[in-house]
């Protein structure tokens, strides 16, 4: 018997008066699963995450949640339901330190009554073994989280969510402006929090980020999906090749060599 995705999209749509963001897009997240989401600028894919991370609302199609349909009312409901979304501005202080960033909003505390204090000390330890169980190691929790590198940063994003329970984590572009070395980083904890059992989505532009980690791949063009494909079903080549556009980057390659002789 097949588990119940932790997520599901099923034909789903959305316009935004008279343009058509999505049309038929249908995909599924599976616990210990990476689904990548592909495609150039205009694709849709913000859009599809909006729409699942609870930002926007789909006008067709369904979205279901371990097998019932569910339309969240905003992202606040959706992280109350173990979705989290790291978006590409990461939403951190930058002269706030790597554990205030952490908790932000959430900070555990100590005292009696209506006197409460923040418990740094717990707070501290708390960051500094949740970013060691998902083996990352920075030199200082208190340093501000604008002195890290921009794999840094998305790695504790991911760290915080892992550590405060979310079920899907969805990464908007995570390896977008960062370097060959930075990017692979970013993507080992992607695996890692594959491996922890995570549903994760991961939406890119590049092939070669997403076919290492991805179980599934669904590709997006205009607002429509070009297929959604399991991993066996499609080679790095092929995938790159549809995102490149196929046959069309055939016929300019062609025009382009006659152009030349």
């Amino acid at each position: 018997m097949t588990a119940t995705p932790l997520l599901e999209a099923r034909g789903i749509g959305k316009s935004y008066g008279s343009v058509l963001a999505l049309r038929d897009v249908s995909t599924v997240v599976n616990a210990g699963q990476v689904t990548c989401v592909l495609g150039d600028n205009g694709a849709g894919k913000s859009t599809l995450i909006k729409i699942l991370a609870g930002a926007h609302q789909h006008d067709a199609g369904e979205l279901l949640y371990q097998g019932r349909p569910i339309r969240f009312a905003s992202p606040r409901e959706a992280l109350d339901h173990g979705i989290a979304t790291v978006f590409q501005d990461l939403a951190v202080v930058p002269l706030m330190s790597v554990w205030r960033n952490f908790f932000l909003g959430s900070e555990p505390c100590r005292g009696i009554g209506p006197i409460r204090f923040i418990d740094r000390r717990r707070a501290r330890e708390t960051t500094r073994t949740a970013l060691a169980e998902m083996g990352i190691e920075l030199r200082d929790v208190e340093q501000p989280v604008g002195t890290l590198s921009g794999g840094e940063r998305q790695c504790v994003a991911i760290a915080r969510a892992v550590h405060f329970g979310a079920k899907v984590l969805i990464l908007d572009e995570p390896t977008a402006a960062l370097g060959v070395k930075q990017a692979g980083v970013v993507l080992k904890y992607v695996a890692q929090a594959r491996d922890r059992g995570l549903g994760v989505v991961l939406i890119t532009h590049n092939p070669h980020h997403a076919y290492p980690v991805g179980d599934r791949f669904l590709l997006l063009k205009r607002g429509r999906s070009l297929g959604c494909y399991e991993k066996a079903d499609i080679s790095l080549e092929e995938l790159t090749r549809q995102m490149a556009g196929g046959a069309e980057l055939e016929a300019l390659a062609h025009e382009l060599r006659g152009g030349a002789t």
